[in-house]
């Protein structure tokens, strides 16, 4: 399973939010760099970034940190966060993100999200299927739409895409345990009627001890993001050793 830290960005600074409220923002640290090299140095390869501000204004905002983060590390990074449009698509990739992570905009521009997945290939897109009592939430999870999260995946299945990143907000940033059972009826329920295969799911939000990521492991994530318990010291890279 791959070990996912997340570095979120407001105002270029390294932060935390709690369920998504931006009212609840804690800084970390004002240099993202500083914390992915950290991250990188303990051998972990991956790294969830997530605009913030971006996600806020509806289009990429702190594309200099991505960029900042792609050239001086080797970290594989997957940006999320204000991506609306083809300008903000290209300017992510072009700032050297290796993969981009849609959630609003599959929900709102449903043809734009698909020409994505069309023009760079399932490896290059990951659906974010964020969401609250199993209904998707959008627009920094600001926003609660109608849609049920197993379907939803299970309809953008079918146009090819195969990486998902499902937070359970109300877990998030809680660090009371992740959403295992919702995330095992994610890999029952959306498999691939062609290739038989399960979604490649990524787990996000309140994973809180190495226990909570051996749970992940044991069902079959492919990945997890971990956010506020490395922060916080709940678990340290040290521990997340044996999974890299």
């Amino acid at each position: 399973m791959r070990i996912i830290p997340a570095i979120d960005i407001i105002d270029g600074k390294c932060v935390r939010l709690t369920k998504g409220d931006y009212n609840t923002t804690k800084i970390y640290n004002e240099n993202p760099l500083e914390v992915a090299k950290q991250f990188e140095g303990a051998g972990i390869e991956y790294l969830h970034m997530v605009d913030l501000d971006g996600a806020k204004a509806d289009h990429v905002v702190n594309y200099r940190v991505l960029e900042q983060v792609a050239s001086k590390t080797n970290l594989r990074i997957d940006f999320g966060g204000g991506l609306k449009s083809d300008n903000d698509i290209i300017t992510a990739f072009n700032s050297g993100a290796k993969q981009i992570t849609g959630g609003s905009i599959a929900v709102k521009n449903r043809d734009t999200f698909e020409r994505w997945i069309s023009k760079y290939g399932s490896q290059k897109i990951i659906l974010g299927a964020d969401c609250k009592n199993e209904k998707v939430a959008i627009s920094g999870w600001l926003e609660e739409s109608s849609l049920e999260v197993i379907p939803f995946i299970k309809e953008y299945q079918k146009q090819g895409i195969q990486y998902v990143v499902c937070t359970d907000i109300s877990k998030d940033g809680m660090l009371q345990g992740p959403s295992i059972e919702l995330y095992k009826n994610i890999i029952q329920q959306c498999s691939n009627g062609s290739s038989g295969q399960s979604v490649k799911l990524i787990a996000s939000g309140g994973v809180t001890t190495i226990e909570d990521v051996e749970k992940l492991s044991e069902i079959n994530c492919e990945g997890v993001i971990i956010g506020k318990a490395i922060y916080e010291n709940r678990i340290t890279l040290k521990e997340l050793e044996r999974f890299l």
